[in-house]
C-alpha cells in the first residue's frame, strides 16, 4: 500500500499570518514528488478533532484578536484530542500564536489571560504595550543543522523545567530573548515562533516532520532524497545574511 499523509489544518482562515499556509504547500509538494498521497482536512471553530484520523496536525500564527477567537474552542472542543495526540506520539507543528496557545496560558499585553491547551509545558506572558517586540530574521541551531525564519512577537515564552527547546538561538530573540532557547519539543510535537513560511526555508525539517508522521502507520519508512540544491542555497544565503546583520547590530 502506497503511503499517504493525512493532515489536519486547524483554523486555516483565522490562524494564517506571514505565509503560514506555505507550510502546507511545502509538505504537499515534497510528498507529491515522492509519490506519497496527501490529504488535508481544514478544521475551524466548533469542528472536533479526531486524532486517530490524522498523521500530522498543524496550526499557524495570528494576532491577539484571532487568538481570542480560537482559544476557547481549542480548549473546550479540540483540547482533549490535541493532548491525546501529543501524549500518544502524534506529530504536531504549532507556529507563533498557535504555539503560544499550546501551552498553559497566554497573557496578552492588556493583561487578559487566554487559556491554553497544555500540550506543552510552557506559558507565555506579554510584558505590556510599551515592551519591545521581538522582530526580525532568526537562525536557530537544530540537531547539528540550522533553521531559518522570521519572528514577530511581543509575548515571552518560558519552558517548564525539563522541557527542551526546539533549538538554540544563533541570531535573533527566540522564546524570550534571555535564555537562548527557541520553540519547544514534546515527543513528536514541535512549537516555534518561526514564520516566513518555516518549512519551504527548511526542507530538512519538513522531511523530518513527514517521516516522523508517516512512521506511525508505515514502520521503517525512509524518504527518498529530493534535489534540494536551490533550497539549500537559499537557506545558506539566509543564514549568512541574518548572522552578518546580527554581528553588525552588536
Amino acid at each position: 500500500m502506497e503511503p499517504n499523509l493525512r493532515l489536519a489544518h486547524l483554523y486555516p482562515k483565522l490562524m494564517n499570518i506571514y505565509g503560514d499556509r506555505g507550510n502546507i504547500l511545502c509538505l504537499e509538494r515534497r510528498c507529491r514528488e515522492r509519490g506519497i498521497g496527501f490529504e488535508v482536512t481544514e478544521l475551524g471553530l466548533g469542528e472536533k478533532l479526531k486524532p486517530k484520523e490524522y498523521d500530522l496536525i498543524f496550526i499557524g500564527g495570528a494576532q491577539d484578536r484571532e487568538q481570542r477567537r480560537v482559544a476557547e474552542d481549542l480548549v473546550k472542543v479540540k483540547g482533549k484530542a490535541l493532548r491525546e495526540a501529543v501524549d500518544k506520539g502524534g506529530t504536531l507543528l504549532a507556529v507563533c500564536g498557535g504555539y503560544q496557545l499550546m501551552g498553559r496560558y497566554y497573557r496578552t499585553a492588556e493583561g487578559e489571560e487566554l487559556p491554553g491547551v497544555g500540550a506543552f509545558g510552557l506559558w507565555t506572558e506579554h510584558p505590556g504595550p510599551a515592551a519591545k517586540r521581538f522582530i526580525g530574521n532568526v537562525v536557530v541551531e537544530w540537531c547539528g543543522q540550522t533553521l531559518v525564519g522570521f519572528e514577530n512577537h511581543g509575548g515571552r515564552t518560558h519552558l517548564d523545567e525539563g522541557v527542551e527547546p526546539l533549538g538554540r538561538v544563533v541570531s535573533g530573540f527566540g522564546n524570550n530573548g534571555e535564555d537562548g532557547g527557541e520553540g519547544a519539543v514534546s515527543r513528536n510535537a514541535y512549537g516555534t515562533y518561526l514564520h516566513g513560511a518555516l518549512l519551504p526555508k527548511n526542507p530538512r525539517f519538513a522531511d523530518h516532520l513527514i517521516e516522523t508522521a508517516l512512521r506511525r502507520r508505515h514502520k521503517g519508512l525512509e524518504l527518498t532524497p529530493l534535489d534540494d540544491r536551490v533550497e539549500g542555497m537559499a537557506h545558506a544565503a539566509a543564514v549568512r545574511l541574518t548572522t552578518r546583520r546580527g554581528m553588525i547590530s552588536r
